[in-house]
């Protein structure tokens, strides 16, 4: 990598070759953690790499197709070299997004979290229109997802975490965070008015084994509780739901999905760990964002994206104006124009203030 986070596909080749040098030592294995660590390192560098590694190949042969055709003026190959030109454009295009994820954590699992807003049943079941948007934005791009904790309410779900896996998930996930505001004639009111309902969502990264946060066991409180989610029988008969307050910051993590209390206690502690992570930063960059001012759009709060389903269809986004008209799409889960975007522009945001 060069500074600054931007992409040098040969830089990031000799990176590799130093780590599988480093895996081959003898002692690579004395410090297990550490070593399963660079391991997964090493494996995320490789699925950047070689994607453009093999698109240089491909363009490579392309080019002598084209030469030879040139040469013998074979008109016949024109339309197989545009379509395989096409194809690479729109390979380039894509790993060049996922470039300009230069953050610190951009490659990483995320944790996303779906908060209904003002409006009772109407915010409720607008949490659960989001879920199933980013659940099939997950599926198209082949992630994992599990849920963590889900409060259900009435008409629909009043919050749900999920743990999203996948490479950059969280580099990608970020565009998200904010206020959603739905407007649409309500199913649920009989005199068919029109109404606006509002969700927030946050984004966290999940935080590799490297990354330290001094957590005392004297300053937490941990309740266990009977889960009222998914699970089978067994997750409904024991106490085995964790809830950690962690008292100098007041923030509270909890986790209702897996069967035993030492697992929603691992996991727990895992969302616990990023969510101070993440208070401790802001705490460091408060005087960075008096600087930035409101240039800096990703703040958790600000309301991002309007979702119209009457009088017109629309689904518009308030940091990037990019618009679609094609909400069905959007809700089941087309969601990569809106998200690279917002990317691009973060994007010259961070060349501006270099």
């Amino acid at each position: 990598m060069k500074p600054g986070g931007i992409f040098d596909p040969e830089s990031l080749s000799q990176e590799i070759r130093a780590l599988e040098e480093k895996t081959g030592q003898p002692e690579f294995w004395k410090q297990r953690e550490k070593a399963e660590v660079t391991l997964s390192q090493l494996k995320g560098m490789k699925r950047r790499y070689e994607p453009w590694s093999s698109l240089k190949k491909d363009f490579s042969e392309l080019k002598e197709l084209y030469q030879l055709a040139l040469l013998e003026k074979d008109q016949s190959l024109e339309g197989e070299i545009e379509k395989s030109l096409k194809e690479l454009e729109q390979r380039f295009s894509e790993l060049n997004l996922r470039d300009i994820l230069g953050g610190e954590h951009d490659s990483a699992d995320a944790f996303l979290t779906i908060h209904s807003g003002a409006g009772g049943t109407e915010s409720c079941d607008w949490v659960s229109m989001l879920l199933r948007m980013y659940s099939h934005w997950i599926e198209n791009h082949g992630y994992h997802a599990d849920i963590i904790d889900l409060l259900e309410a009435e008409g629909g779900i009043k919050s749900v975490t999920l743990e999203v896996k996948g490479e950059c998930a969280y580099g990608f996930l970020k565009a998200e965070i904010g206020i959603h505001r739905l407007v649409r004639i309500s199913p649920f009111d009989a005199s068919r008015r029109r109404h606006t309902s509002f969700a927030s969502v946050s984004c966290l990264p999940v935080l590799d084994e490297t990354i330290e946060v001094e957590i005392k066991p004297e300053e937490l409180r941990i309740d266990t509780y009977r889960s009222a989610g998914a699970g089978g029988q067994h997750v409904n008969k024991t106490d085995s739901a964790v809830r950690i307050t962690h008292l100098p910051t007041g923030i509270v993590v909890q986790c209702q999905n897996e069967r035993s209390q030492y697992q929603n206690k691992s996991v727990a502690m895992k969302v616990l760990k990023s969510r101070l992570y993440d208070h401790y930063r802001r705490e460091k960059d408060k005087e960075k964002e008096k600087l930035e001012g409101e240039k800096k759009e990703i703040a958790f709060g600000s309301q991002i994206r309007s979702y119209v389903f009457q009088p017109y269809t629309l689904v518009k986004d308030h940091r990037t104006k990019h618009e679609s008209g094609n909400i069905q799409a959007v809700m089941d889960g087309d969601l990569d124009p809106f998200i690279e975007n917002y990317l691009k522009l973060l994007a010259q945001d961070r060349k501006a203030w270099r």
